[in-house]
């Protein structure tokens, strides 16, 4: 079992991440050992770079991930090593209020833990220097190995390529399960969606699944056009103050049925309620940063009964569909190669978070 790994820290905000030598201990009783083979890029991540996601530093980055069980902790019986399994950040207990309401992501028992860096048991699997280095999203997966919750790790059968499997962990999951799960997108529907990165794309992906008509892919980055169009939109529109406008000219004046942003920012979550027609619904699905407002003004929810919800990691039940995202991608209804812009090595974590800064890819991933 290896005493120590190489991972992706961030020391302090606003600075690169540095690769270094951790310590690592073994997994206790409920935990899992896993050998990374891939973790996605996602702006998730970026957001505890910038500080918009407040978070104890230093800290291991990475959430997005898909790898082998090496080893279990005592306990541990659905797992064995060898499995082939795509991480979740939002581990399920299976017990609590949430997890029996079928909203796991929402788990009393994982949650608190995970955004303050440790596991279950206040402490942390990683460390540098005899000091704690904390997991982002309870994974820290820009490493070599990682110590996760047995509930984190969703065993994956067949195996599928490496970095798609990453890529079902959290941009597809949360994508698809916007559309499929939060929305329960039926045929015919109109839709639009703000943003054609990871996330946004899976959601096209799905719109089409759902049989929407039209699909309409809203952008600031030009150059999204070709893939976006690709994977579902029958549309593509500039991002800026004149796309609500462009939206209601394709939908007869009235707006879309629903309205997906996917892309956090508070602007553009406002632009979702102004897309949607009375009785629609805006499907809130990128993270915003923490503490910021967006302004959605009561009156017009109200009076046209427009519906504004969240959706927080697709609403998916992982152990549900992580397998239903696979299957759609063997059977060739989801072009995950398409949404993997660009693979890199770990040594180069700051060069993919930088071509995802600059627009350059929809979804990159560090490949081990």
């Amino acid at each position: 079992m290896p005493r120590t790994t190489r991972a992706a820290v961030l020391f302090e905000v606003g600075q690169p991440l540095r690769i270094e030598e951790l310590e690592l201990v073994p997994p206790r009783p409920g935990e899992v050992l896993v050998r990374m083979q891939a973790a996605g890029i996602c702006r998730s991540d970026w957001h505890v770079c910038t500080g918009d996601t407040p978070h104890p530093l230093p800290c291991a980055l990475g959430h997005e991930g898909a790898g082998i069980v090496e080893a279990v902790g005592a306990g541990v019986t659905s797992l064995e090593p060898g499995m082939s399994v795509i991480l979740s950040w939002a581990p399920m207990c299976g017990a609590c209020f949430f997890c029996r309401k079928g909203k796991p992501a929402l788990c009393e028992t994982y949650t608190p833990t995970i955004w303050k860096g440790t596991m279950p048991d206040g402490r942390t699997r990683f460390r540098w220097k005899g000091a704690p280095v904390y997991h982002y999203c309870g994974l820290g997966c820009f490493s070599d190995y990682v110590v996760v919750p047995a509930g984190a790790c969703v065993p994956m059968a067949p195996p599928l390529p490496p970095a798609i499997a990453a890529l079902i962990g959290c941009a597809a999951a949360t994508g698809v399960g916007a559309v499929l799960n939060t929305a329960r997108v039926a045929a015919g529907c109109s839709a639009a969606v703000f943003g054609a990165g990871g996330i946004g794309l899976s959601a096209l992906m799905a719109l089409g699944i759902a049989g929407a008509d039209p699909i309409i892919a809203v952008d600031t980055e030009a150059r999204r056009e070709r893939d976006a169009l690709a994977l579902g939109a029958s549309h593509f529109l500039a991002g800026g103050s004149r796309a609500t406008a462009a939206i209601r000219e394709l939908t007869r004046g009235r707006g879309v049925d629903y309205a997906f942003d996917a892309t956090g920012v508070p602007a553009v979550q406002e632009q979702c309620l102004e897309a949607v027609r009375p009785g629609g619904t805006a499907v809130l699905a990128g993270l915003a940063p923490v503490g910021s407002t967006t302004n959605l003004p009561g009156a017009v929810i109200t009076r046209q009964e427009k519906t504004v919800t969240g959706s927080y990691y697709g609403s998916c039940v992982p152990e549900r569909d992580f397998a239903r995202i696979a299957g759609l991608y063997s059977d060739g209804g989801l072009d995950l190669d398409r949404l993997l812009t660009r693979t890199y090595p770990l040594r180069e974590v700051n060069r993919a978070y930088a071509d995802l800064a600059s627009g350059l890819l929809a979804r990159g991933a560090i490949v081990f």
